[in-house]
């Protein structure tokens, strides 16, 4: 696969808020002819941000400042994707490579699995509890389209894993998103209770009232408050005490072999928190973190299915860094596959996830 990244970025302020805006264009070609590609998508990962190109291959799109993944499918050809960001600058257009599929056999990737043809019988409300979720939010929201999945399940091992041909549709009506899930992974191991996924959202605001809208932004606000989202917000303009957060080190006391629990006092220590470029930072944390939420409580649904007092007053999450990251002004990070999140955010999938260009109203 082969991408050129050059690309024009172009600064800008909207008139209608403080929220600032950059331009990218491209072309997207055929790998072998290099001819264009009319109507290929162009999609920016987890926004409600998309185009798709002109008879000329050309796009042109408006994007929130901060970083995203630009994701590039056209039928019958790979998918190709793009880390984009506006603390990068160039004057050439974005060129946009993409291969043909290679026809072939299935993949053996699933390995002594065997597929399960009433899969979503059998394993739906499994898929949907640690895909979706099992939140308040999570109950109203539904896959459209179940046929499109596919099952696997490994008698040997023990473990569930689901693939989809096509993207998953997902309608949340809690807060008014149809999300277009381009699901790669799913696995849910038995015997670990271990779940993970992977893929590409792509949202789209449904029609509502004015009433069912005003329902929809405070839904909004709920799920943002003490957010994954909201802490790198945070982490990235230096505001985590004044929002509720605090940062503790979880690690192993070198006599007793037990894990303790430390205050991270300075999250924005320069060993810490570096500025990438003019715009960018980067955190150079590492092991085992626990991320307090002071404002609000965890839901009664968590603390009942995990057996916690209902008294608890404080949020609780845990997140695993296998290496240092690097946080945009939108909240957007990376590398996303090297922090792993446990406990309350965990527990918070697809249905109280929100778009990278979703803001609190002011």
């Amino acid at each position: 696969m082969k991408t050129i990244l050059s690309f024009i970025l172009i600064l800008l302020t909207s008139s209608v808020s403080a929220q600032s805006y950059f331009y990218i264009k491209g072309k997207v070609v055929d790998d072998s002819t290099r001819l264009p590609l009319e109507g290929a998508s162009v999609l920016c990962q987890n926004t409600t941000k998309g185009t798709i190109t002109n008879k000329e291959g050309e796009f042109r799109m408006e994007l929130p400042a901060g970083g995203h993944n630009l994701v590039i499918t056209y039928t019958g050809y790979e998918t190709e994707s793009v880390r984009i960001s506006s603390s990068q600058d160039n004057s050439n257009e974005l060129n946009i490579i993409l291969k043909k599929k290679e026809k072939k056999l299935e993949e053996v990737v699933i390995q002594a699995s065997t597929e399960v043809k009433d899969g979503w019988t059998k394993y739906g409300k499994q898929l949907s509890d640690y895909f979706i979720g099992s939140t308040p939010f999570a109950k109203q929201c539904s896959i459209e389209n179940p046929d499109v999945l596919k099952f696997y399940f490994s008698r040997k091992r023990n473990v569930l894993k689901v693939k989809a041909e096509e993207p998953v549709v997902v309608m949340n009506y809690a807060l008014g998103y149809r999300i277009s899930y381009q699901l790669d992974s799913f696995i849910y191991d038995y015997n670990t209770k271990f779940s993970a996924y992977a893929g590409v959202a792509f949202y789209t605001e449904l029609d509502s009232t004015a009433e069912q809208k005003t329902v929809w932004l405070k839904n909004r606000e709920k799920a943002y408050q003490g957010s994954r989202l909201h802490f790198m917000r945070c982490y990235y303009d230096s505001t985590l005490a004044d929002n509720g957060f605090v940062i503790e080190h979880i690690f192993n006391d070198t006599i007793t072999a037990k894990p303790r629990i430390r205050s991270l006092e300075n999250p924005y220590d320069s060993a810490v928190y570096v500025l990438v470029d003019s715009v960018d930072k980067e955190i150079n944390l590492f092991g085992k973190y626990r991320i307090v939420y002071t404002l609000q409580p965890m839901e009664k649904e968590y603390l009942i299915a995990n057996k916690y007092p209902l008294s608890a007053k404080e949020q609780l999450s845990t997140l695993e860094l296998l290496n240092g990251f690097v946080i945009t002004e939108n909240g957007f990070f990376y590398e996303q596959h090297e922090v792993i999140n446990s406990g309350y955010w965990a527990w918070k999938n697809l249905a109280d996830q929100l778009p990278y260009d979703y803001w609190p109203e002011d």
